[in-house]
């Protein structure tokens, strides 16, 4: 169990009380300011359960979950390991209330109310906080900026976004690294990947910028992408029977319903590919998915789902090639008919797969590529103001708020 600081403590139950709002669930002040001294908050870890096995540990009627939508009860199958979740817990240890993100944007919230739980699907309220990192390299970028930052995905995500393009390895001392970029908080913690809208590196022959995209990719100073990455089709399918959505809110019933994914319709036993290269980073069966493969690339995240049976031999830990043969479709979990769900979580964030399949690096046109050029060219003139007001003869980095 974890004891948070007060302040901590109040931040955490005025969140969980905004969603008890959302839902109509209003206490009175006098009922209020009694259970706040009764409440125990805890931030805890996901491990290796599921939805159901969560309800079963905490004493909750099954009914919650069976009582749910197939597309629901899919939904409730997004939950990753070691993803950061939340409880309040009265006197006796009960639950009142849980926050278990599936996504880096929507969570599910069990609470109780009277001698009854309920769940809904919501969006995860958190603090976006953009940064801005100026670094003089001292010994290698990964390590200056996990020393200057205390994040090592942000590390990750730089050497990601850049690809092959930049040469880190020839980077010398002094060589500089700017990094414009947001993270989410949610009850004061990181939650999470960072995402970066600009970086430079800067080396005493060439410089190197890139900017993010509305469409998920990162462009250069002349609108060419910097590193795309393809997607093979999974398999061979007679039709898409449920593209991808990320839904969106009913005004008066306040839910939604997102697809993060798209289904290939397809007869059962037919083979399916590993879209890209990548290790296996989970292989067994979740419930709603039924048998699923998720295969990791650096800050993707593949799910195949609903497969009738796994290839030999492969397993967690295993690395995969583009196009090699990792199971079969089939009808598992939540299922109507066969097919392949396919899904593609880019640092944590579904995206629409058919955006990323056979697709090779892009260029912006028109509109787009003038509209792209004046915000990048505004963007480096205010970096270069702020490389030239921040001198590195003291201090080897400087991380700013804002930008």
């Amino acid at each position: 169990m974890v004891f948070f600081h007060k302040k901590i403590i109040l931040n955490f139950i005025y969140s969980l009380m905004v969603a008890f709002l959302s839902h109509g669930v209003l206490l009175k002040a006098d009922e209020m300011a009694k259970k706040q001294t009764l409440l125990v908050g805890e931030r805890l870890v996901w491990d290796k359960l599921t939805l159901l096995g969560f309800l079963e540990k905490n004493h909750i009627p099954q009914k919650l979950y069976y009582n749910l939508s197939s597309q629901d009860k899919e939904l409730s199958a997004e939950i990753q390991s070691n993803v950061t979740y939340y409880t309040l817990r009265d006197a006796n240890n009960t639950l009142i209330q849980a926050l278990i993100p599936i996504s880096q944007d929507l969570q599910i919230h069990i609470y109780k109310k009277g001698e009854d739980y309920f769940l809904d699907f919501i969006p995860i309220i958190f603090t976006r906080k953009e940064k801005t990192l100026l670094l003089s390299l001292q010994t290698s970028p990964y390590q200056d900026i996990v020393k200057a930052t205390n994040d090592p995905l942000l590390a990750n995500q730089l050497m990601n976004a850049y690809k092959k393009s930049v040469p880190f390895k020839r980077l010398a001392k002094n060589d500089k690294i700017a990094i414009v970029y947001t993270r989410d908080y949610r009850v004061g913690q990181a939650f999470g990947q960072p995402t970066i809208k600009m970086a430079m590196v800067s080396s005493r022959s060439n410089q190197y910028y890139l900017f993010s995209h509305s469409n998920g990719r990162y462009y250069d100073s002349k609108a060419q992408e910097v590193a795309g990455f393809l997607l093979e089709t999974p398999v061979k399918y007679t039709r898409i029977s449920s593209p991808f959505s990320y839904g969106r809110f009913h005004p008066v019933l306040k839910v939604r319903r997102p697809h993060y994914g798209v289904d290939y319709a397809a007869k059962h036993g037919s083979l399916i590919h590993s879209a890209s290269d990548g290790r296996v980073g989970f292989i067994g069966v979740k419930v709603g998915y039924g048998k699923v493969v998720e295969i990791h690339l650096n800050e993707l995240r593949l799910v195949y789902a609903h497969m009738s049976m796994f290839a030999k031999g492969l397993k967690k830990g295993s690395f995969v090639k583009k196009g090699q043969i990792i199971g079969r479709v089939g009808s598992t979990g939540l299922s109507t008919g066969p097919h392949l769900h396919f899904g593609v979580y880019k640092n944590s964030r579904p995206i629409n797969p058919l955006g990323y399949i056979r697709t090779a690096k892009s260029k912006l046109h028109g509109k787009q590529r003038e509209v792209f050029l004046e915000k990048a060219q505004h963007s480096k003139q205010k970096l270069e103001e702020l490389l030239k007001t921040h001198s590195f003869e003291k201090n080897s980095f400087y991380l700013l708020e804002g930008f």
